[in-house]
């Protein structure tokens, strides 16, 4: 009976011992899974914020070429820039491979029609100049789809966040109302007294807006070194955003608010502010999708920690199980060896040398012990 129960008790402990292994194991993995699907959740949506930065990057030299198209239109020349042309195809190319993610794809197709259909736009300055406005604000309008599409526009960092509202709202802003501007001043001083009072009020409105997209992209991209841990950052926006500040003065001075606009002024400011611009949108998306990759290259990193942190949880957890389990059999084994030999010895009693452990009693006819006492009673009393 001993031994029954000794091997109850092992078998007892090994089970506990595999009942509290499960009961370790189920919260670490559900942990474990929690933290995994959060991390491929964050991974997921910078991977989604890096084709943002990508798509906008190639959106970029499409604004310049399409305000390039637009002065040459009004010059006269009906044949599409070759910058035009290289830029459409790269934009095509980007949309090709993550249109479809950024949901793109149709108002592209759209835009691109539009494109293609610009150098058989005749008429009037004024027409040519709407038509040219209608692609440019389309162009704006995409800006928007893919920062609205990649969730850029609430990213939950504010570096990146006060980047992309620099490199997808103020820049391709800018870029649209300095050719507007420049564009405008020259239709004033060719335009005959009818017209001159309306556009005019065009190259104003135009004028402000670049004054407004301006400061606000001063602001953002200020307020992004503040905020940033970038150490090149603002190294390298310094000297670009110096050229524009000096675009700006030129271009309000050539604008001459009050008076006739000074037409080679605001060509040379023009020049002036476009180069800057560009400059200045390079270094912002350059600077966005590094942040980008080391944001992924974080996430990355605590992945790999999180499943070596299992496996040795899990390997930790198995160790001490075994171990537990050969304990227990060792301690089963050691209660059993002493109970057989006191089984052996209780045996071995009867009859035995042992003075404390008399021999039974069956009727004794052996002629010894209490049977022959009582013959010798029995005969003394005949």
């Amino acid at each position: 009976m001993s031994v029954s129960v000794n091997s109850r008790r092992a078998r007892l402990r090994s089970a506990l011992a595999v009942v509290l292994t499960v009961l370790v194991l189920l919260p670490a993995a559900a942990l474990f899974l929690r933290v995994l699907d959060d991390n491929t959740e964050h991974r997921d949506r910078l991977t989604l914020e890096q084709q943002g930065v990508e798509y906008l990057t190639a959106l970029s030299p499409l604004v310049s070429a399409l305000a390039e198209s637009q002065s040459s239109a009004l010059q006269g020349v009906s044949a599409e820039p070759a910058s035009l042309t290289a830029a459409v195809a790269r934009v095509q190319g980007v949309d090709e491979r993550i249109g479809d993610a950024l949901g793109t794809t149709d108002r592209w197709a759209n835009l691109k029609d539009k494109i293609g259909k610009m150098p058989g736009v005749t008429g009037d300055s004024a027409t040519i100049y709407e038509a040219h406005v209608e692609v440019s604000d389309l162009t704006l309008a995409l800006y928007d789809t893919v920062r609205e599409n990649s969730t850029l526009n609430r990213d939950e960092e504010s570096d990146i966040w006060f980047l992309q509202e620099a490199a997808g709202v103020n820049m391709p802003e800018a870029v649209t109302a300095v050719s507007r501007m420049g564009d405008t001043a020259n239709m004033v001083a060719a335009a005959k007294s009818k017209t001159k009072a309306a556009l005019n009020v065009q190259f104003g409105y135009q004028a402000l807006t670049v004054q407004e997209a301006g400061d606000k992209l001063t602001d953002n991209l200020q307020a992004a070194v503040e905020k940033t841990e970038s150490p090149t950052l603002a190294g390298n926006l310094v000297s670009n955003l110096n050229s524009f500040k000096r675009g700006i003065e030129d271009a309000n001075r050539g604008a001459n608010f009050g008076g006739a606009p000074n037409v080679s002024a605001m060509v040379t400011a023009q020049s002036t502010l476009q180069t800057a611009l560009n400059a200045l949108s390079g270094v912002v998306l350059k600077e966005m999708a590094t942040l980008l990759d080391d944001r992924v290259d974080s996430l990355n990193y605590r992945r790999a920690e999180a499943w070596v942190l299992l496996a040795v949880a899990i390997a930790l957890i198995l160790v001490a199980t075994f171990w537990t389990r050969a304990r227990a059999r060792q301690s089963g084994d050691s209660h059993e060896t002493p109970r057989d030999v006191s089984v052996q010895g209780d045996r071995g009693g009867y009859g035995g040398n042992n003075p404390y452990d008399p021999a039974p009693n069956y009727g004794d006819t052996s002629g010894y012990g209490d049977g022959a006492t009582r013959r010798e009673r029995s005969g003394a009393l005949r």
